[in-house]
Protein backbone atom coordinates (compact mmCIF):
# COMPACT_ATOMS: atom_id res chain seq x y z
CA UNK A 1 0.00 0.00 0.00
CA UNK A 2 2.81 1.98 0.82
CA UNK A 3 4.67 1.53 -2.40
CA UNK A 4 1.53 2.25 -4.47
CA UNK A 5 1.46 5.99 -2.95
CA UNK A 6 5.56 6.63 -3.11
CA UNK A 7 5.80 5.23 -6.58
CA UNK A 8 3.76 7.65 -9.01
CA UNK A 9 5.09 11.26 -6.37
CA UNK A 10 8.56 9.94 -7.30
CA UNK A 11 7.94 9.63 -10.82
CA UNK A 12 6.20 13.23 -11.10
CA UNK A 13 9.58 14.77 -9.01
CA UNK A 14 11.84 12.93 -11.71
CA UNK A 15 9.66 14.51 -14.64
CA UNK A 16 9.74 17.95 -13.02
CA UNK A 17 13.68 18.26 -12.35
CA UNK A 18 14.17 16.81 -15.92
CA UNK A 19 11.70 19.44 -17.69
CA UNK A 20 13.98 22.12 -15.45
CA UNK A 21 16.92 20.36 -17.22
CA UNK A 22 15.59 20.57 -20.36
CA UNK A 23 14.45 23.98 -20.58
CA UNK A 24 16.65 26.71 -22.43
CA UNK A 25 18.37 29.63 -20.39
CA UNK A 26 16.19 32.58 -21.65
CA UNK A 27 13.24 31.74 -23.29
CA UNK A 28 12.38 35.38 -24.01
CA UNK A 29 10.73 35.68 -28.12
CA UNK A 30 13.19 37.08 -30.46
CA UNK A 31 13.00 37.81 -34.52
CA UNK A 32 14.75 37.03 -37.21
CA UNK A 33 16.43 39.99 -38.72
CA UNK A 34 18.74 41.67 -41.05
CA UNK A 35 21.03 44.97 -40.48
CA UNK A 36 22.76 47.40 -42.38
CA UNK A 37 25.33 49.72 -40.81
CA UNK A 38 23.99 53.46 -40.00
CA UNK A 39 25.97 55.55 -42.52
CA UNK A 40 25.72 59.62 -42.78
CA UNK A 41 25.81 60.90 -46.16
CA UNK A 42 23.89 63.28 -48.42
CA UNK A 43 21.57 62.19 -51.53
CA UNK A 44 20.66 64.31 -54.42
CA UNK A 45 17.63 67.13 -54.01
CA UNK A 46 15.73 66.58 -57.33
CA UNK A 47 12.59 68.55 -59.01
CA UNK A 48 10.63 66.50 -61.52
CA UNK A 49 8.58 68.34 -64.68
CA UNK A 50 7.37 67.74 -67.55
CA UNK A 51 7.26 69.51 -70.88
CA UNK A 52 7.68 70.18 -74.61
CA UNK A 53 10.54 71.30 -76.70
CA UNK A 54 10.37 74.97 -78.11
CA UNK A 55 12.57 77.56 -79.30
CA UNK A 56 14.19 79.98 -77.06
CA UNK A 57 13.83 83.71 -76.24
CA UNK A 58 16.39 84.61 -78.66
CA UNK A 59 16.41 81.49 -80.63
CA UNK A 60 13.03 82.89 -82.68
CA UNK A 61 12.11 84.80 -85.15
CA UNK A 62 9.54 85.96 -87.06
CA UNK A 63 9.50 86.62 -90.94
CA UNK A 64 7.43 89.96 -91.72
CA UNK A 65 6.05 91.33 -95.13
CA UNK A 66 8.78 94.78 -95.88
CA UNK A 67 6.21 96.30 -98.12
CA UNK A 68 2.46 95.45 -99.17
CA UNK A 69 3.01 92.63 -101.61
CA UNK A 70 1.81 89.65 -103.21
CA UNK A 71 2.97 86.35 -102.26
CA UNK A 72 4.46 84.89 -105.65
CA UNK A 73 6.11 81.57 -104.48
CA UNK A 74 6.67 79.44 -101.05
CA UNK A 75 9.86 77.29 -101.44
CA UNK A 76 9.60 76.10 -97.83
CA UNK A 77 6.74 74.12 -95.71
CA UNK A 78 6.74 74.02 -92.03
CA UNK A 79 8.92 71.62 -90.04
CA UNK A 80 11.63 71.77 -92.84
CA UNK A 81 15.37 72.61 -92.16
CA UNK A 82 17.15 74.87 -93.94
CA UNK A 83 20.46 76.81 -94.26
CA UNK A 84 21.56 80.29 -94.11
CA UNK A 85 20.17 82.27 -97.46
CA UNK A 86 17.64 79.73 -98.65
CA UNK A 87 14.60 81.14 -100.39
CA UNK A 88 11.15 81.04 -98.38
CA UNK A 89 9.11 83.55 -100.45
CA UNK A 90 9.13 85.63 -103.69
CA UNK A 91 7.12 88.61 -102.96
CA UNK A 92 5.57 90.50 -105.94
CA UNK A 93 4.81 94.18 -105.54
CA UNK A 94 1.30 95.39 -105.51
CA UNK A 95 -0.55 97.86 -106.80
CA UNK A 96 0.06 100.10 -103.78
CA UNK A 97 3.46 99.11 -103.49
CA UNK A 98 4.02 100.28 -107.18
CA UNK A 99 1.87 103.19 -106.99
CA UNK A 100 3.99 104.41 -103.75
CA UNK A 101 7.80 103.93 -105.23
CA UNK A 102 6.42 105.86 -108.66
CA UNK A 103 4.50 109.04 -105.93
CA UNK A 104 8.21 108.75 -104.82
CA UNK A 105 10.08 109.29 -107.81
CA UNK A 106 8.09 111.74 -108.69
CA UNK A 107 8.45 113.78 -105.31
CA UNK A 108 12.47 113.80 -105.96
CA UNK A 109 11.99 114.99 -109.22
CA UNK A 110 9.76 117.52 -108.38
CA UNK A 111 11.60 118.60 -105.71
CA UNK A 112 14.90 119.14 -107.49
CA UNK A 113 13.13 121.20 -110.17
CA UNK A 114 12.05 123.53 -106.90
CA UNK A 115 15.79 123.53 -105.61
CA UNK A 116 17.14 125.00 -109.52
CA UNK A 117 14.04 127.25 -110.34
CA UNK A 118 14.19 128.74 -106.53
CA UNK A 119 18.34 129.14 -107.06
CA UNK A 120 17.77 131.16 -110.65
CA UNK A 121 15.01 133.25 -108.29
CA UNK A 122 17.16 134.01 -105.73
CA UNK A 123 19.85 135.02 -107.80
CA UNK A 124 17.74 137.58 -109.17
CA UNK A 125 16.38 138.65 -106.00
CA UNK A 126 13.13 137.14 -106.57
CA UNK A 127 13.65 134.22 -103.92
CA UNK A 128 15.19 134.60 -100.14
CA UNK A 129 17.70 132.25 -98.62
CA UNK A 130 14.86 130.60 -96.36
CA UNK A 131 13.05 129.51 -99.01
CA UNK A 132 15.86 128.15 -100.83
CA UNK A 133 16.84 126.09 -97.49
CA UNK A 134 13.14 124.98 -97.53
CA UNK A 135 13.13 123.39 -101.12
CA UNK A 136 16.46 122.10 -100.31
CA UNK A 137 15.38 120.35 -97.42
CA UNK A 138 12.05 119.09 -99.41
CA UNK A 139 14.30 117.22 -102.01
CA UNK A 140 16.22 115.88 -99.35
CA UNK A 141 13.26 114.42 -97.36
CA UNK A 142 11.92 112.94 -101.46
CA UNK A 143 15.21 111.48 -101.57
CA UNK A 144 15.29 109.71 -98.31
CA UNK A 145 11.94 108.57 -98.99
CA UNK A 146 12.99 106.69 -101.99
CA UNK A 147 15.73 105.46 -100.75
CA UNK A 148 14.21 103.81 -98.10
CA UNK A 149 11.53 102.46 -100.61
CA UNK A 150 14.62 100.76 -102.16
CA UNK A 151 16.00 98.97 -99.41
CA UNK A 152 13.00 97.58 -99.11
CA UNK A 153 12.90 95.97 -102.74
CA UNK A 154 11.09 99.03 -104.35
CA UNK A 155 8.48 97.84 -107.51
CA UNK A 156 11.30 94.77 -108.16
CA UNK A 157 10.14 90.97 -107.48
CA UNK A 158 11.79 90.08 -103.73
CA UNK A 159 13.04 86.74 -102.34
CA UNK A 160 12.56 86.32 -98.85
CA UNK A 161 15.95 84.37 -97.56
CA UNK A 162 16.54 83.11 -94.08
CA UNK A 163 18.91 85.27 -91.91
CA UNK A 164 20.98 82.10 -90.02
CA UNK A 165 20.27 78.37 -90.07
CA UNK A 166 16.91 77.70 -89.05
CA UNK A 167 13.78 74.95 -88.77
CA UNK A 168 10.49 76.79 -90.33
CA UNK A 169 7.58 76.47 -87.33
CA UNK A 170 4.87 77.83 -89.32
CA UNK A 171 3.58 79.77 -91.92
CA UNK A 172 0.94 81.83 -91.63
CA UNK A 173 0.42 82.91 -95.83
CA UNK A 174 -0.33 81.37 -98.44
CA UNK A 175 0.65 81.52 -102.50
CA UNK A 176 -1.23 84.44 -104.20
CA UNK A 177 -2.48 85.96 -100.87
CA UNK A 178 -2.24 89.95 -100.52
CA UNK A 179 -0.46 91.06 -97.61
CA UNK A 180 0.73 94.31 -96.07
CA UNK A 181 3.93 95.94 -94.55
CA UNK A 182 4.65 94.41 -91.38
CA UNK A 183 1.86 91.38 -92.07
CA UNK A 184 3.70 87.82 -90.38
CA UNK A 185 4.37 85.63 -93.37
CA UNK A 186 6.33 82.71 -90.85
CA UNK A 187 8.09 81.59 -87.77
CA UNK A 188 11.67 80.63 -87.99
CA UNK A 189 13.85 78.60 -85.07
CA UNK A 190 17.45 78.43 -84.58
CA UNK A 191 18.40 74.56 -83.84
CA UNK A 192 21.05 75.46 -81.60
CA UNK A 193 18.63 77.85 -79.74
CA UNK A 194 15.58 75.06 -78.48
CA UNK A 195 14.75 74.41 -74.97
CA UNK A 196 12.58 71.80 -72.83
CA UNK A 197 10.07 74.69 -71.34
CA UNK A 198 8.64 72.71 -68.48
CA UNK A 199 5.92 73.66 -65.79
CA UNK A 200 7.11 73.68 -62.25
CA UNK A 201 4.91 73.83 -59.25
CA UNK A 202 4.89 77.20 -57.29
CA UNK A 203 6.12 75.58 -54.00
CA UNK A 204 8.95 73.60 -55.98
CA UNK A 205 10.59 76.44 -58.25
CA UNK A 206 12.13 78.18 -55.85
CA UNK A 207 14.75 76.08 -55.16
CA UNK A 208 15.50 75.97 -58.77
CA UNK A 209 18.01 78.16 -60.22
CA UNK A 210 19.93 79.24 -63.76
CA UNK A 211 22.91 76.64 -63.97
CA UNK A 212 20.76 73.86 -62.57
CA UNK A 213 21.83 70.01 -64.05
CA UNK A 214 19.25 68.57 -65.35
CA UNK A 215 18.69 64.87 -66.82
CA UNK A 216 16.06 65.05 -69.83
CA UNK A 217 14.32 61.83 -70.69
CA UNK A 218 11.88 61.63 -73.89
CA UNK A 219 8.64 60.61 -73.81
CA UNK A 220 8.99 57.34 -75.32
CA UNK A 221 12.53 57.48 -75.94
CA UNK A 222 15.42 55.21 -75.03
CA UNK A 223 18.24 58.03 -74.60
CA UNK A 224 18.58 60.00 -71.96
CA UNK A 225 20.50 63.53 -72.29
CA UNK A 226 22.01 66.33 -70.25
CA UNK A 227 20.68 69.75 -69.92
CA UNK A 228 21.25 72.48 -68.30
CA UNK A 229 18.63 75.28 -66.44
CA UNK A 230 18.92 78.70 -68.18
CA UNK A 231 15.53 80.75 -67.34
CA UNK A 232 13.30 80.17 -64.02
CA UNK A 233 10.48 81.78 -64.83
CA UNK A 234 8.89 84.11 -61.43
CA UNK A 235 5.23 84.37 -62.71
CA UNK A 236 2.69 81.68 -62.36
CA UNK A 237 0.83 81.00 -65.80
CA UNK A 238 -2.77 81.96 -65.63
CA UNK A 239 -3.64 79.13 -67.76
CA UNK A 240 -2.07 75.94 -66.13
CA UNK A 241 -0.78 77.04 -62.72
CA UNK A 242 2.65 75.89 -63.03
CA UNK A 243 5.65 78.70 -63.45
CA UNK A 244 8.22 78.16 -66.53
CA UNK A 245 11.58 76.98 -66.43
CA UNK A 246 13.39 76.70 -69.68
CA UNK A 247 16.20 74.19 -70.03
CA UNK A 248 19.14 74.22 -72.71
CA UNK A 249 19.20 71.06 -74.59
CA UNK A 250 22.27 69.34 -76.67
CA UNK A 251 22.00 70.78 -80.64
CA UNK A 252 20.24 67.96 -82.52
CA UNK A 253 19.09 66.42 -78.96
CA UNK A 254 15.26 67.11 -79.31
CA UNK A 255 13.23 68.05 -82.06
CA UNK A 256 10.71 70.73 -81.82
CA UNK A 257 6.78 69.69 -80.62
CA UNK A 258 9.28 66.58 -78.36
CA UNK A 259 7.12 66.28 -74.81
CA UNK A 260 10.20 65.23 -72.52
CA UNK A 261 10.47 64.71 -68.77
CA UNK A 262 13.26 66.86 -66.59
CA UNK A 263 14.92 65.84 -63.51
CA UNK A 264 16.65 69.06 -62.19
CA UNK A 265 19.18 68.50 -59.08
CA UNK A 266 19.04 71.36 -57.12
CA UNK A 267 21.27 70.90 -54.84
CA UNK A 268 21.79 68.23 -51.72
CA UNK A 269 20.80 67.37 -48.23
CA UNK A 270 22.41 66.11 -45.45
CA UNK A 271 21.61 63.70 -43.11
CA UNK A 272 21.58 59.92 -42.39
CA UNK A 273 21.70 57.63 -45.46
CA UNK A 274 19.26 54.75 -45.12
CA UNK A 275 17.47 52.09 -47.74
CA UNK A 276 13.63 53.23 -48.19
CA UNK A 277 12.59 49.60 -46.84
CA UNK A 278 14.61 50.56 -43.25
CA UNK A 279 11.36 53.33 -42.94
CA UNK A 280 8.51 52.56 -41.66
CA UNK A 281 4.79 54.25 -40.69
CA UNK A 282 3.24 54.01 -37.30
CA UNK A 283 -0.35 54.06 -36.38
CA UNK A 284 -0.52 57.76 -35.92
CA UNK A 285 1.58 58.59 -39.33
CA UNK A 286 4.76 59.49 -37.63
CA UNK A 287 8.11 57.61 -39.69
CA UNK A 288 10.45 55.78 -37.98
CA UNK A 289 13.39 53.26 -37.83
CA UNK A 290 14.42 50.46 -36.20
CA UNK A 291 18.20 49.84 -34.54
CA UNK A 292 19.57 46.98 -33.09
CA UNK A 293 21.73 48.16 -30.17
CA UNK A 294 23.42 45.17 -28.69
CA UNK A 295 20.76 42.58 -30.66
CA UNK A 296 17.88 44.63 -28.95
CA UNK A 297 15.34 46.20 -30.85
CA UNK A 298 14.91 50.07 -29.84
CA UNK A 299 13.10 52.66 -32.14
CA UNK A 300 13.66 55.64 -33.40
CA UNK A 301 11.30 58.69 -34.42
CA UNK A 302 12.93 60.31 -37.72
CA UNK A 303 12.10 62.92 -40.60
CA UNK A 304 12.46 61.94 -43.64
CA UNK A 305 14.73 64.73 -45.44
CA UNK A 306 14.40 63.04 -49.19
CA UNK A 307 14.71 60.40 -51.31
CA UNK A 308 16.74 59.25 -54.54
CA UNK A 309 15.53 55.66 -56.11
CA UNK A 310 15.46 53.10 -53.13
CA UNK A 311 17.57 55.43 -50.52
CA UNK A 312 16.25 58.07 -48.19
CA UNK A 313 17.71 60.70 -46.00
CA UNK A 314 16.61 60.96 -42.59
CA UNK A 315 17.30 62.64 -39.41
CA UNK A 316 16.88 61.41 -35.65
CA UNK A 317 17.87 60.67 -32.28
CA UNK A 318 20.26 57.88 -33.49
CA UNK A 319 22.81 55.56 -31.65
CA UNK A 320 25.21 56.33 -34.09
CA UNK A 321 27.01 52.86 -33.53
CA UNK A 322 24.13 51.12 -34.26
CA UNK A 323 23.02 49.16 -37.18
CA UNK A 324 20.03 49.69 -38.87
CA UNK A 325 17.11 46.76 -38.60
CA UNK A 326 16.08 45.92 -42.66
CA UNK A 327 13.80 42.78 -43.22
CA UNK A 328 11.77 41.81 -40.34
CA UNK A 329 11.76 45.77 -38.74
CA UNK A 330 7.87 45.61 -39.16
CA UNK A 331 7.28 42.54 -36.33
CA UNK A 332 9.57 44.85 -33.99
CA UNK A 333 8.74 47.01 -30.52
CA UNK A 334 11.31 48.12 -28.34
CA UNK A 335 13.36 45.63 -26.19
CA UNK A 336 12.70 42.91 -28.58
CA UNK A 337 15.40 40.84 -28.78
CA UNK A 338 16.86 40.13 -32.26
CA UNK A 339 18.43 36.77 -34.26
CA UNK A 340 20.68 37.48 -36.77
CA UNK A 341 20.31 36.22 -40.44
CA UNK A 342 23.29 33.77 -42.05
CA UNK A 343 24.64 36.63 -43.78
CA UNK A 344 24.36 39.19 -41.05
CA UNK A 345 26.13 36.83 -38.47
CA UNK A 346 28.61 36.34 -41.00
CA UNK A 347 29.35 39.92 -41.60
CA UNK A 348 29.27 40.46 -37.67
CA UNK A 349 31.90 38.10 -37.64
Amino acid sequence: MTRSVIAPSLCVALASVFLIAAAPEDSTPSVLVTLTALQKGSLPQRVTAYGKVEPGASAQQTIMAPVSATIGEIYVRPGVEVAKGAALIRLVPSPKTTAAYAQAKSALLVAGQLVERTKKLLGGHLATGQQLAEAEKSEADARSALAALDALGGDKVQILRAPFPAIVLGLSTSQGAMVGEGVPLLDLADPSGLVLRVGVVPERVAAIKPGDKAELDAIGGREKFAGTVVLRGSVVDPENGMVPVDIGIPPGALLPGTMAEAVITTGETQGYVVPHQAVLVDDSGDTYVVQSVNLVAKKVAVDVLGSDGDRDIVDGPFDAAAPVVLDGNYQLQNGMKLRLSNSDAKNKE
